[in-house]
């Protein structure tokens, strides 16, 4: 799979062949929801919880006798048809909502994820993204000059989280900075343009290749 590569400048500086089995494969929507689900699911913090009639506070007394007093019978205040009683089919703090993909699956999503992107013309690699400062208007400004306006819905994939891009892009809506190893399908799909060191292609070659080949762009 042929593709270019540009300088901050927007110049091509020459073409590379990215392997087919990470960055040319068919669109597969299922497993690519799968995919995403099982990473949302597995991200939720389930908290809400409704005590029961074991867990309120509340009297072991039976509120009145049982019989002689024509009214119905009731054994215990916690119960939920009294307030302040325990909840009946309340939520439950204890639920577990993971779910389980195997590494394979969620491997070929992302493969999927970037070969989607790269046939829609919305992968973009760069030589390098490193800055001599920290700067938010430096990052800004090669933004500019890569697509002519600052693109409020984008990802930059860098060879390694300590490059000064995470720290660049943190003033600018939208825009995102990802290390190549702490790659998803979702990270990949929810921006609409993907800005990818020449490195970090390496980088995911390296670490998200099956095959353990030696291969690089």
């Amino acid at each position: 799979m042929q593709t270019e590569v540009y300088n901050i400048k927007n110049e091509k500086i020459e073409d590379i062949s990215l392997p087919d089995n990470i960055f040319n494969i068919a669109w597969n929507p299922d497993l690519v929801h799968f995919a995403t689900v099982v990473q949302l699911a597995n991200r939720r913090n389930n908290v809400a919880h409704a005590k029961d009639r074991s867990e309120v506070k509340a009297t072991n007394r039976k509120p009145w006798r049982q019989k002689g007093t024509g009214r119905a019978r009731h054994g215990s205040m916690a119960s939920p048809i009294w307030v302040g009683g325990g909840v009946a089919h309340g939520p439950l703090s204890i639920k577990d909502y993971t779910k389980d993909i195997n590494d394979k699956q969620r491997r070929q999503a992302l493969f999927i994820a970037l070969s989607k992107r790269l046939a829609d013309g919305q992968l973009k690699i760069i030589d390098s993204l490193s800055l001599a400062n920290k700067k938010t208007k430096d990052f800004k400004n090669i933004i500019k000059t890569l697509y002519t306006e600052v693109k409020k819905n984008s990802l930059t994939i860098v060879a390694s989280s300590k490059n000064n891009i995470s720290r660049g892009v943190r003033g600018l809506e939208g825009i995102e900075s990802i290390s190549a190893k702490s790659l998803n399908a979702m990270d990949v799909l929810k921006k609409k343009d993907l800005l990818i060191e020449k490195e970090a292609v390496n980088e995911i070659i390296k670490h998200y290749n099956p095959t353990k080949e030696k291969v690089t762009v």
